[in-house]
C-alpha cells in the first residue's frame, strides 16, 4: 500500500475554484457514536410504544430518528437488534442498582431488594421518552415466536434473577432468611413479582409501588 493511498484513506480531496487540495476528514468521536445510538434507540422505543412491535418497521425507526437509512443500519441491522438495545439500556441500570445494594455493609433482605427494584422500574418507566415497560410487555409476547428476542430476554432476566439470588445468599448468611431453602428458589419467586407488578400497572392501572410492596411485606411476614 503506497504512502499516497494511506494518506487519501485518512483524508479527502476538496476542490476549490482553482485546484484540488487534501483536507482532513473529521473523526467521529465515541461521544458522537453513543449519542447517535441513543437517538436511534429512543426513536425505536417511541415507535414501539405508539404502534406496537409488529407494526413498527425499520423505515418507521429511520423516519422517527431523523437520520439516514445508512446511519441507522450502520448501528443496527434489524429491529430485533434495536429491541435488544432497548432492553440493554433499561436493564443495565438495574444491574447498577444491585451492585450498590450488594456493596453495602448493612444487612440486606430480599424484601429490601424487591422494594428497590420495583421503585427503580417505575422511575425508569417515568423517564422522558416513553414508558419502556410497554416495550417489555410486547417483547415478552414476541419472544415466544422469535428466537432472537427469546435469547435476549432469557439473557437479561437470567442476570436479574442472579442478582436476586445473590441477595438471597447474603440474607441467608446474615440469618434473615431460612438457610435450608436453595437461594435460586427464592430468586425465582422474587423475579416473578416484577412482571406481575408491571402487568397490573399497565393493564389494571390501580397498582402502585406503595400498594404492591405493602402486600409483599404482609406476605413475607406471614
Amino acid at each position: 500500500m503506497s504512502v499516497l493511498y494511506r494518506l487519501l484513506r485518512a483524508r479527502r480531496l476538496v476542490k476549490n475554484g482553482h485546484s484540488f487540495y487534501v483536507a482532513d476528514v473529521p473523526k467521529v468521536t465515541e461521544e458522537h457514536r453513543l449519542a447517535r445510538r441513543a437517538q436511534i434507540v429512543a426513536a425505536a422505543r417511541t415507535c414501539v410504544i405508539e404502534e406496537g412491535f409488529h407494526k413498527t418497521t425499520m423505515a418507521d425507526v429511520i423516519r422517527e430518528s431523523g437520520l439516514s437509512a445508512g446511519a441507522v443500519y450502520g448501528y443496527f441491522k434489524s429491529k430485533e437488534e434495536i429491541v435488544a438495545a432497548i432492553a440493554e439500556d433499561a436493564l443495565s441500570t438495574i444491574d447498577e442498582l444491585f451492585q450498590k445494594i450488594l456493596a453495602t455493609e448493612q444487612a440486606v433482605t430480599p424484601l429490601m431488594a424487591l422494594e428497590a427494584a420495583i421503585n427503580h422500574v417505575v422511575a425508569v418507566a417515568e423517564r422522558p421518552g416513553g414508558d419502556v415497560t410497554r416495550v417489555a410487555i410486547q417483547a415478552w409476547a414476541e419472544a415466544l415466536r422469535n428466537p432472537a428476542i427469546m435469547a435476549t430476554a432469557c439473557d437479561k432476566y437470567t442476570v436479574l434473577r442472579g442478582n436476586f439470588e445473590a441477595v438471597a445468599r447474603r440474607a441467608q448468611a446474615d440469618g434473615t432468611v431460612d438457610p435450608d431453602v436453595a437461594p435460586e428458589y427464592i430468586a425465582q419467586v422474587l423475579l416473578a413479582l416484577i412482571p406481575g407488578f408491571v402487568l397490573q400497572r399497565l393493564i389494571i392501572g390501580d397498582v402502585t409501588p406503595s400498594t404492591y410492596l405493602a402486600g409483599a411485606r404482609a406476605l413475607f411476614r406471614s
